[in-house]
């Protein structure tokens, strides 16, 4: 049962990157700002429902929220908590989903056959309070992807309060960050 379940989730996920690609190659005008400004303006009533499904769904395709999170504060100015009320709870949902679903991809097994006595080392150190730390900081590190130590925390059975406390202190710094001074980024460039 587990191991058709994988073979769906491959065969999805798969699917929609061929499918995305399909259409990027297809249609390679859907990437250029033109298109994208012309959506956004025939869409302006329902782009922050769409928005909202995006970081939604983002974290299962592994795509970063930086992105995402400094889009949202440039598209919608006037609605800067909403956009970070929005980025947390993709960005939380999609945690929680590499979590505990870490396993199910069947890396565990590889990784405990692999490298036991750092698996072993890991555990130990992730296992205690104080990981809370150390995934805190690992989320607000903007060059670094939070998924990764969602997935590895998942793989290491690390308490997930420990997890789930760690990625929303430190997105939530990073997050905030980005939605409130991310369009004044693009000034220095």
């Amino acid at each position: 049962m587990l191991r058709n379940g994988k073979i769906v989730i491959y065969s999805i996920w798969i699917l929609l990157i061929i499918g995305f690609g399909v259409v990027y190659f297809t249609y390679p005008e859907v990437s250029s700002p033109e298109y994208i400004t012309n959506f956004i303006q025939r869409f302006s009533g329902e782009m922050l429902l769409i928005y909202t499904l995006i970081s939604l769904i983002r974290g299962f395709f592994l795509i970063p929220s930086t992105p995402f999170v400094i889009a949202g504060g440039l598209l919608f100015p006037d609605q800067l908590f909403w956009v970070l009320l929005i980025s947390m709870i993709g960005i939380m949902s999609s945690a929680t989903a590499l979590y505990y679903f870490s396993d199910l991809l069947g890396f565990s097994s590889y990784l405990n056959a692999k490298f036991p006595t750092k698996i072993e080392k890991m555990k130990s150190r992730m296992g205690n309070s104080r990981s809370i730390f150390f995934i805190a900081g690992w989320s607000f590190f903007p060059f670094v992807p939070t998924d990764l130590i969602c997935y590895v925390t998942g793989i290491l059975k690390t308490p997930y309060k420990n997890v789930f406390a760690g990625v929303f202190v430190g997105e939530l710094i990073l997050c905030t960050f980005y939605v409130y001074f991310g369009a004044s980024i693009f000034s220095f460039l």
